[in-house]
Order: structure tokens, then C-alpha cells, then sequence
């Protein structure tokens, strides 16, 4: 029996959305530490191979909004299937992948599953009793980063234990299973926008985005005053003016600009940027930092991949635990203190990083504080975006929000790939004081992050169509009694 026929435990819809992103966030991550076993086993140099990373990055941002709102319109059920079928198929294209050409169209395939997250948060809100949606969005929220976290660690050991190839092999089985539970057990949705798809804006969009994340992805290789990278930085600044124009203007805007400058929107998703530049940017450079060796340059820990990975290994606990107690906190202390506390804390593990590095003991500290930092902050900006706007905005609302922290993802990088390198010691290693410099850097982005944090407003929009059950006694009784005709509302 079809969920669309019967109203699936909401509990068994959170393990099906729980698999789709965290697969999705482990292929975020799990590619970075072994790009120079990719380049070696494909033949390829290391100016092509970046763009294993690229293509992915580029893909996500433009479809992760996309496929929210269109969810949004014909269903977030059966766009759910379609995110998690691209995330299989380019998994399985990538793990057979015979040359470097098709695996970089197979990331880009892969990328289309960024659109798991704001359906999975739209679910969430549409399914789940009231008093369930902070908790779910928090944990669910945390997952992106645990995603990331886990796939730092366990990338070296499987790229030992078998290859890179299984890199791919073992997202493609988790998300293949999880196409076919979401076609089987997620109901559809109950709430559509109306309108048409906007191709006209979804085309403006694309544009400005892919020309600024490949301007900023690509600047430092191709020289931030090449004529290739100001001439995307002009098209995006040209663009971008445009398709807000046009969108202001239509009649189905793909991103209502009205919701975009709903005050707590607005200042969340400038959070997010913000965050976005310090989480990332430590995801990539930390380890790094870890496996730079100190018996060459004086610094670092001259670890391994997979040593590396373990040593960060607290820091993604920490986010899954601070993420499973998002949900009591937020009823406790409200969504906008979390946020504040998350901003406030990335800053001051970053602050201990920049001061004391020296010891294994001291960065395990520091980075376990950082954990618990994006657990908070990921959890408090999901629930504040998915309770500031309409129920019929929730997927592209949750979609934009997670696009900003990865475009802040990509410029803090980009800054920081820029500051690290720009001095080296004769042996091709950056010299110590471009990480401190570094690093320094994302304190300063944390804290103006913890400062707009305390500037949101809190609000719920009041232009819900239609409340969700209140509670759980709520949920069963419409399971049960109103299930001859749907779900009551």
C-alpha cells in the first residue's frame, strides 16, 4: 500500500529523510581528503581533479533551491524520490567511472540531490505533531554536518580497506534504499503552491550562481585578476540585480522576494553566510592542518588521512549529540539563543585554535567545541526559516538557506586557500603563520555571525494554509479516525 493511501508513522518518514541526508552530506565530504588518490588512479593532474569538487558545488547550489520549490508545487514526496534517484545514479556512474570526464558529469548528477534538504525539512513540517518539528528539523539539521564530518573521517580506512571506488559504492546503496522507502512509506504532501515553474528566473538564477561560485571556486588557480574570473564576477554582478528584478515582477516567482525580506529571513540567511564561510572552511583546512608534517616544517602533526579523520572524530559527535538535544533546548531557550550560543561558541573554538595548536590535546578541545557549535547553529536555522515563512514556501525558504551557507562555504575557502598559500617555506608547505592568519579570519566571521545572530527577530509566519496536528495524540487520532477521507485539517 502506497503512503499517499494511509498516513505513514511520522517516525518511520524520519529514518527514510535521516538516510537521504545524511548520505547526501557524506558525499559532500567524503571525496575531499583522497582528490590526490582520484588524480593518480585516473591519470588526471591536480588543476582537473579540483573539479570533482567543483562540479558538485556548482550543481548543488543551482538545484538545492530548485528542487525545493518545486516540491513545493507538484510534491515533495515524489521530488524526494527524484533527489535520491540522482544521488544513486551519479553514485553509481562516479564508482564505475573510467576516466575523469565522466566522473566529474557524475558528480554533477550527484549534486542534484542537494534538493533532499529543504524537502526533507518541508516533510518534517508538513507530517510531523508540532511539538515534534523543532526536534526533528534540529537533528536533521546537525545530520549535514555530522554527514560531513563522518565522511572526513572514514574516507581514509575504506580508501585503504577497498578503494575510492567505494567511495561512491556505499552512498549509492544508502540512497537507492532510501528512493525506494520514500516512494513506499513517505506520504505525499498534503500543502502545494500554486503557480507554475518560473524557467525564466530558474535560468537567471542559475546564471549569477554558477557564474559567481565558479569565479570564487577557481580564482585562486586561475588568478583573481585573470580575465576569465573578473569576467564571471561582472556576470554575476549583472545578473544577479536582473533576476531579483524579475522575480519581484512575476507572477510565480521561483524565490518570492517578499519572503526574502521577511526580517528574521533575511537576517538568518546572512548568518548563515557568514557561518557557512567558517564551517567549510574548516571542514577543508583543518586537516590540513593535522596532516601537515611537523618534523619538516615545525608545525602540524604529520598525520595521516585516515589519522586525521579520527583525530576530528570528537568534533563530529559532538555535533550529532548537540543536534539530538536541539529539539528540548529550542522549547526551553528559543531557536534564537541556540543560534547565538552556536555563532558565539564557532568563534571561540576558532580563537583557541588560532592561539594554542600545539598539542593533539589542546586542538581535540577545541574542535569538540566546534561540534558542538554546529549542532547548535545548524538546528536554530532551520527552525527559524521553516517558522518564519508560509508552509507553502518551506522547501525553497529551506533551500535558499542552505544555498547562502554554501556560497559563504565557497568564499570563505576560496579567502582562506588564498591566505594560507600566500606565504611558502622552500619545501612547497605554507608557512605556520598563514594558517593562524587563516583562522584568524573565520574568528572574525563567527563573531559578526553571533552579532547579526542576536539582531533576529523571532516570528512565525501567520500565513500558514493549513496547521500540521498539534501534537502526537493529535497525529494518531487523524491517522485513525479521518482516514476515509485524508488527512483533517
Amino acid at each position: 500500500m502506497r503512503a499517499t493511501d494511509r498516513r505513514t508513522d511520522y517516525r518511520l518518514t524520519f529514518v527514510v529523510l535521516c538516510v537521504g541526508v545524511g548520505s547526501f552530506s557524506l558525499l559532500q565530504s567524503m571525496v575531499t581528503p583522497v582528490l590526490a588518490t582520484i588524480e593518480r588512479g585516473l591519470g588526471t593532474d591536480q588543476a582537473t581533479v579540483t573539479w570533482v569538487l567543483t562540479a558538485y558545488l556548482l550543481s548543488a547550489s543551482v538545484c538545492t533551491p530548485i528542487v525545493g520549490r518545486v516540491g513545493d508545487k507538484i510534491g515533495k514526496e515524489r521530488m524526494l524520490v527524484f533527489a535520491l534517484g540522482s544521488l544513486a545514479v551519479g553514485s553509481f556512474l562516479a564508482a564505475i567511472a573510467p576516466s575523469i570526464g565522466v566522473l566529474i558529469v557524475a558528480r554533477a548528477i550527484q549534486g542534484i540531490g542537494g534538493g533532499v534538504l529543504p524537502l526533507t525539512f518541508g516533510i518534517i513540517r508538513d507530517e510531523f505533531p508540532r511539538d515534534k518539528v523543532p526536534g526533528a528539523l534540529g537533528t536533521s539539521a546537525a545530520l549535514l554536518a555530522v554527514g560531513g564530518g563522518i565522511g572526513l573521517v572514514v574516507a581514509g580506512p575504506i580508501v585503504d580497506a577497498l578503494s575510492y571506488h567505494w567511495l561512491f559504492w556505499l552512498p549509492m546503496v544508502l540512497t537507492l534504499l532510501a528512493a525506494l522507502a520514500a516512494h513506499f512509506f513517505v506520504p505525499e504532501s498534503p500543502e502545494r503552491a500554486p503557480g507554475r515553474i518560473n524557467l525564466g528566473t530558474a535560468l537567471l538564477m542559475s546564471t549569477w550562481l554558477v557564474a559567481l561560485l565558479l569565479a570564487v571556486s577557481q580564482g585562486h588557480s586561475w588568478g583573481w585578476a585573470s580575465p576569465e574570473v573578473v569576467g564571471l564576477f561582472v556576470l554575476a554582478a549583472v545578473v544577479l540585480p536582473v533576476w531579483v528584478w524579475a522575480e519581484a515582477r512575476s507572477d510565480s516567482p521561483l524565490i518570492d522576494m517578499t519572503m526574502m525580506r521577511i526580517p528574521t529571513v533575511w537576517t538568518v540567511n546572512l548568518v548563515s553566510l557568514l557561518f557557512g564561510m567558517g564551517m567549510y572552511s574548516m571542514f577543508a583546512f583543518l586537516p590540513q592542518f593535522l596532516q601537515t608534517p611537523a618534523d619538516v616544517t615545525g608545525y602540524g602533526f604529520g598525520a595521516s588521512v585516515t589519522q586525521s579523520g579520527l583525530m576530528l572524530l570528537p568534533q563530529t559527535v559532538a555535533t550529532f549529540v548537540a543536534g539530538l538535544a536541539s529539539g528540548r533546548l529550542a522549547v526551553r531557550y528559543g531557536s534564537k539563543a541556540m543560534l547565538v550560543a552556536g555563532a558565539a561558541l564557532t568563534s571561540l573554538g576558532t580563537v583557541g585554535i588560532v592561539v594554542a595548536h600545539d598539542h593533539v590535546w589542546q586542538l581535540l578541545v577545541e574542535s569538540t567545541v566546534l561540534g558542538l557549535a554546529f549542532g547548535l547553529a545548524f538546528a536554530a536555522m532551520s527552525n527559524l526559516i521553516v517558522d518564519a515563512v508560509p508552509q507553502t514556501q518551506t522547501g525553497v525558504a529551506s533551500g535558499m538557506n542552505a544555498n547562502i551557507r554554501t556560497v559563504g562555504g565557497a568564499i570563505g575557502g576560496a579567502v582562506l586557500a588564498t591566505v594560507i598559500t600566500a606565504g611558502h617555506r622552500p619545501d612547497g608547505f605554507p608557512v605556520e603563520s598563514g594558517y593562524t592568519h587563516g583562522f584568524f579570519l573565520l574568528v572574525v566571521t563567527s563573531a559578526l555571525a553571533a552579532v547579526v545572530a542576536v539582531a533576529v527577530p523571532v516570528m512565525r509566519a501567520t500565513t500558514h494554509l493549513v496547521p500540521g496536528p498539534q501534537t502526537e495524540a493529535e497525529l494518531e487520532a487523524l491517522k485513525g479516525g479521518t482516514a476515509a477521507h485524508g488527512r483533517a485539517r
